[in-house]
């Protein structure tokens, strides 16, 4: 099983600032993005979902359908812990989308590293996977860890993260999903990349693409796991106290968190000034990127509070230019293949797009 710290961090400045931060904390924004996306992705292998029963209802046969592609397997689960179904929503898709990479080893410690990452308004999990080339990204970053990619509200303007947004509820998930991982069935599906030797949880990355933002910032707050990293695809449409509060963290210094934002449209430029702004006061060195590739790969990599500006569109602003491979680049997850990546990485950083 995953090995979760449930120690819940405590704030390490004055005792105004403090309560300030706390206050806030919670108050997710619920206004949906102004931008979403304006075609239906298709969604292979919803349709195999069951429904649940009811909430954290067991079910026999949690792995629901399988992708085998030349960048590696897509799995997708019915987990009981998914967001949803919930009571007092509409929505009744349970899935979890797993991607494992055909590079990827399980390490000899057998904890996993990996990637959850939250779509944002009017898609679907699969729909961000394929319209976003997550997996592409992914893969070309060379890390050794898995993408996680849970079902939100089904196509719709919704922000909520369902049984994420509970206390302990990222928790919840990731275990049940470790010990669909850890089966021994899965070495027939998965070959050399199997995961059925898995004893905990490694790194963690949280990515969200607009509306994504919520459930992000409640995973932060009371997910029950500790994130290392998180990166905001023109997804700052509220949630900044709970950003601000977990890079301020106990974790934030002695672990090395990190944020990366990156904005493109005008209210999400104007959070993350106000963002910038209020880390600025806490005494956070911020990095911010007003022209593409003015930033080095060694300040990508080294900082703690970045923020990027982009000149793409809404939806173009999580792949277009390869910016969560970038991300994947200068995390600290741990990759088991060599890159050149580094090189040249006091230059200014180069933009390729896709």
């Amino acid at each position: 099983m995953f090995a979760f710290s449930k120690a819940r961090p405590k704030l390490e400045f004055d005792r105004r600032a403090f309560l300030g931060l706390l206050a806030g904390a919670f108050a997710l924004s619920a206004t949906a993005p102004s931008v979403a996306f304006a075609a239906t992705p298709v969604v292979r292998g919803a349709s195999h979902a069951p429904k649940t029963p009811g909430e954290g209802a067991a079910t026999t046969e949690k792995l629901v359908h399988v992708e085998r592609g030349t960048l590696g397997v897509t799995l997708t689960f019915a987990l009981a812990n998914a967001p949803f179904p919930m009571a007092g929503t509409p929505y009744e898709d349970r899935s979890v989308v797993v991607f494992v990479p055909a590079h990827y080893r399980l390490p000899k410690h057998g904890r996993v590293d990996a990637l959850v990452h939250f779509h944002g308004h009017n898609n679907t999990a699969q729909g961000a996977i394929e319209e976003h080339a997550l997996r592409e990204q992914f893969t070309e970053s060379k890390q050794n860890a898995i993408l996680i990619a849970p079902q939100g509200p089904v196509r719709a303007a919704d922000s909520s993260g369902g049984k994420l947004e509970r206390a302990g509820g990222l928790r919840r998930m990731l275990v049940e999903l470790n010990h669909e991982l850890t089966k021994s069935s899965l070495k027939a599906v998965l070959g050399a990349s199997a995961t059925s030797g898995t004893k905990r949880f490694g790194t963690l990355c949280i990515s969200a693409h607009s509306g994504g933002y919520r459930v992000t910032a409640a995973c932060l707050m009371q997910g029950g796991v500790e994130v290392t990293e998180v990166y905001l695809f023109d997804a700052l449409y509220g949630g900044g106290p709970s950003f601000r509060a977990w890079l301020n963290g106990p974790g934030g210094k002695r672990q090395g968190r990190k944020l990366i934002s990156m904005y493109a449209t005008p209210p999400v430029r104007a959070n993350n000034f106000s963002l910038m702004a209020e880390l600025r006061s806490d005494g956070i060195a911020v990095l911010h990127e007003e022209h593409p590739g003015d930033l080095t790969r060694k300040q990508l990599t080294d900082g703690r509070a970045i923020f990027i500006a982009s000149p793409l569109d809404h939806g173009s602003v999580a792949y277009r230019h390869n910016n969560l491979r970038d991300c994947l680049y200068a995390s600290q997850l741990h990759r088991n293949e060599t890159s050149d990546w580094f090189e040249h990485k006091t230059e200014g950083r180069a933009i390729d797009a896709r």
